[in-house]
C-alpha cells in the first residue's frame, strides 16, 4: 500500500516545491543602495553635463621632432618645469662627432684664408711694382697683363676661401640646431603629468597613440563639459555653474566660465571597450576653478556639472475661468 502511494506523494512534493520556487522568484528585490549619493543640482532650472578635468593649457602631448633612442630622461612625473627646461634627450653622439669634424674643418679653412691673403698680397705687390716702372722698354705689355691677372686671381682665391669659411660656419650652426632639436624641452610652464618613455627606448616622431610625455599647467584647472546638442541653446556664458566630485557630492566648487568651443562634436562614450561607440553629439563648454578651492582633484577626473538655465521661464498658474451661461 505504501509503495503505491510513494510515487504520487513524491510528485506532489515536486509540484509544491516548484510553486514555492516560482512565488519566491517573483518577489521584487529591494533596490540596492548607491555607493555614494548622486549630486544634487543647486539651481531650480539647470543644464547638466559630465565634465573632465584638464590643465588650463590643455593636456599637452609632448613629442620629439627627431626619432631616435632616448639617452636620458631629465623630467619625472610630478616635476614642476619652466618653459624651455629639458624633458628628455634623444641620442646625440652622431651629431656631436659631426660637430667636431666640422669645427676642425673650419680651422683648416680659416688657415687657407690666411694663405690666400698672403699670396694675394704678394701678387698685388708684384703687379704694383711692375706697373710703377715708367720705362716701357723695361717691361712688356704681356708681362704687365700677366702680373695683373695673377693679382686678380689671387684676390679671387681669397674671396673663395672666405666663402668656404662662411659655408663651414653655416654647417656648424646647422649641426648645433640639430643637436638642440634632439633635446626635447617644455613648451610651457607646468607640471609633468605622465611619462611614458624610458632611457634606452625608441622615441618615434609624429603622432603616437600614447604620448611620450604629458604636461600642463595645473595651478588653475579647467573642466571640459559635454552638453547635449539639444540643450546647447540653453547655455549662457553669464550663467552660474557648479561642479561636484564623482563619488563625493559634498565636494563642490563654483566654476568660472572660460569659453565655448563653437563646434558640436560626436560624444565618445567611455565604455572601456577596444572600440568606443558614439551615442550623441555634444557642445563642449570650458569652465575654470582654483585648485586650492578643491583639493584631491586630478587631471582626467570626471565631475558632475550643473549650469544654471537663465532661459527658463516658470509656467504661470492661472485660476479656472467660470463660464457664464
Amino acid at each position: 500500500m505504501f509503495g503505491k502511494l510513494f510515487l504520487p506523494f513524491l510528485a506532489l512534493l515536486g509540484v509544491l516545491f516548484a510553486v514555492y520556487t516560482v512565488i519566491a522568484g517573483s518577489r521584487t528585490s529591494p533596490p540596492s543602495e548607491p555607493i555614494a549619493p548622486p549630486a544634487m543640482a543647486p539651481f531650480k532650472a539647470y543644464v547638466a553635463g559630465a565634465g573632465i578635468v584638464e590643465a588650463s593649457t590643455e593636456n599637452i602631448a609632448v613629442g620629439t621632432p627627431v626619432a631616435g633612442v632616448v639617452s636620458e630622461v631629465t623630467a619625472k612625473i610630478g616635476d614642476e618645469v619652466k618653459k624651455g627646461d629639458p624633458l628628455f634627450i634623444v641620442d646625440l653622439r652622431d651629431l656631436q662627432a659631426e660637430l667636431l669634424v666640422r669645427e676642425a674643418d673650419l680651422k683648416s679653412r680659416q688657415a687657407n684664408v690666411k694663405v690666400a691673403e698672403a699670396q694675394a698680397a704678394d701678387a698685388t705687390n708684384q703687379y704694383d711694382m711692375y706697373k710703377s716702372i715708367n720705362d716701357a722698354r723695361a717691361v712688356t705689355k704681356e708681362e704687365l697683363d700677366r702680373r695683373r691677372f695673377g693679382a686678380d686671381a689671387a684676390n679671387a682665391t681669397v674671396v673663395q676661401a672666405q666663402a668656404q669659411v662662411i659655408a663651414t660656419e653655416a654647417s656648424i650652426a646647422q649641426t648645433k640646431v640639430e643637436l638642440e632639436r634632439r633635446i626635447v624641452r617644455a613648451p610651457v610652464d607646468g607640471q609633468v603629468l605622465q611619462v611614458k618613455i624610458r632611457t634606452g627606448e625608441f622615441a618615434p616622431a609624429g603622432v603616437v597613440a600614447t604620448p611620450l610625455m604629458l604636461i600642463g599647467n595645473v595651478k588653475t584647472l579647467h573642466v571640459r563639459v559635454d552638453v547635449d546638442e539639444n540643450d546647447a541653446w540653453r547655455v549662457d556664458p553669464k550663467a552660474a555653474a557648479e561642479a561636484s566630485v564623482r563619488g563625493n557630492s559634498k565636494l563642490k566648487v563654483d566654476l568660472t566660465f572660460v569659453r565655448i568651443e563653437p563646434y558640436v562634436i560626436p560624444k565618445r562614450s567611455l565604455t572601456g571597450e577596444s572600440t568606443e561607440r558614439v551615442d550623441t553629439r555634444v557642445l563642449q563648454v570650458l569652465f575654470a576653478f582654483d585648485r586650492s578651492a578643491l583639493k584631491n582633484v586630478y587631471v582626467g577626473q570626471q565631475m558632475d556639472v550643473f549650469i544654471e538655465d537663465l532661459a527658463f521661464i516658470e509656467p504661470a498658474t492661472t485660476a479656472p475661468v467660470a463660464i457664464v451661461k
